[in-house]
């Protein structure tokens, strides 16, 4: 049996996680190595498993608790890949409010399973926007104990990936890279774009190597951790969507988008991600808003856009509100598209905030 190269991204949300394993499983398979992808999440109907299967990329989730709650079902998930395409690489990715993880899952990974996986050093993902708040202003839209969360997804990293840099100057760069240095001194800081792939490969060379992984074990109050992960209302669902003539869907996408952005800032909540991947005709495009001061962004696979009548819809929401707020908005903005013409039916809908975490495992020292 081969010995696999397991890396971790993880990262907090809208951080650009699943962008980057996406171009990095494409460019991996380009270097003729065998990926896979492992998802996670507190609730099933991702857009992360439906965007990352557009890759051609067998895709397995975990979903109901985040890795280190669900450590046993992790393992598993590891070995269903089919015979054909069994990982020579396996890029998995935690969820974004889970922090802890060197302690509760590379650790265990490498003291149960060190003859079946080779851990790759630990990689957290950060959006410059997010990263600046941080830095600059740890009293900004996130409560202290989200903020708290952030910070130890940080202090935990082996390897810091300062994404999105087409959105930064070069001295932007630096400057954030000399904090990141200043701040988390026990980090490698890398700089790339996930979606223009610059820095991609060179991030790669640095995760197949083999390198020390999972070398900071946190000191981390499990109820502050507990609190950030509680502010933060979760929804997921899948929709039928159904337009009285032909719709273009990506010019929905960016509508609906624009929509929620007005509708969380009407309410005063922040978005920690929104995302949505629609299918129509077989092609797929995916939404994304990080921010409710940001932008919508909407990509579509191939094409300018898609027209047809009918559509499928994953919705996932993560915003800083209670949980029966965040599900009221949501289908107030649902009932607004309605009224205007697309006819919108709810096959499923989960909205709750994530409960305490209980890990399986919790090393204290570094194995």
């Amino acid at each position: 049996m081969k010995t696999v190269r397991m890396v971790l991204v993880g990262g907090f949300l809208g951080a650009g996680k699943t962008t980057l394993m996406a171009i990095a499983g494409r460019r991996l398979a380009a270097r003729g190595m065998q990926v896979g992808f492992i998802t996670n999440d507190q609730a099933g109907e991702l857009v992360d498993t439906a965007l990352l299967k557009q890759t051609g990329i067998e895709v397995k989730e975990v979903a109901g608790a985040c890795f280190c709650c669900k450590f046993e079902e992790l393992i598993l998930r590891t070995g269903e890949f089919s015979a054909h395409r069994q990982p020579d690489v396996l890029m998995t990715e935690p969820v974004g409010s889970c922090t802890d993880l060197s302690a509760t899952v590379l650790q265990p990974i490498k003291k149960f399973y060190g003859d079946k996986f080779r851990v790759a050093p630990f990689s957290v993902v950060v959006d410059p926007s997010r990263l600046k708040e941080l830095l600059n202003d740890p009293d900004g839209l996130f409560s202290y104990n989200v903020m708290y969360v952030y910070s130890k997804q940080l202090e935990e990293a082996d390897c810091i990936v300062l994404n999105k840099t087409d959105q930064l100057s070069e001295s932007e760069i630096q400057d954030l890279k000399l904090q990141l240095t200043h701040k988390f001194p026990n980090a490698q800081i890398i700089t790339l774009s996930a979606v223009t792939g610059t820095g991609v490969d060179e991030w790669l060379d640095i995760i197949l190597k083999d390198s020390p992984a999972g070398r900071n074990i946190l000191e981390i109050d499990y109820d502050k951790y507990a609190e950030g992960e509680a502010k933060l209302g979760w929804l997921n669902t899948a929709v039928k969507l159904q337009a009285v003539a032909s719709q273009d869907w990506k010019a929905f996408a960016f509508e609906l988008l624009r929509r929620f952005k007005d509708q969380f800032k009407f309410k005063k909540a922040e978005v920690a991600h929104l995302k949505l991947f629609i299918t129509a005709e077989g092609t797929g495009l995916v939404g994304n808003l990080t921010s409710t001061r940001g932008m919508p962004f909407v990509f579509v696979n191939g094409k300018a856009g898609i027209d047809s009548t009918h559509a499928l819809m994953i919705l996932n929401a993560r915003v800083h509100m209670d949980p029966i707020a965040l599900r009221a908005s949501v289908e107030d903005v649902f009932d607004h598209v309605r009224e205007k013409g697309t006819r919108i039916d709810v096959v499923s809908m989960e909205c709750f905030s994530p409960g305490r975490p209980k890990p399986t495992h919790r090393f204290s020292e570094v194995v």
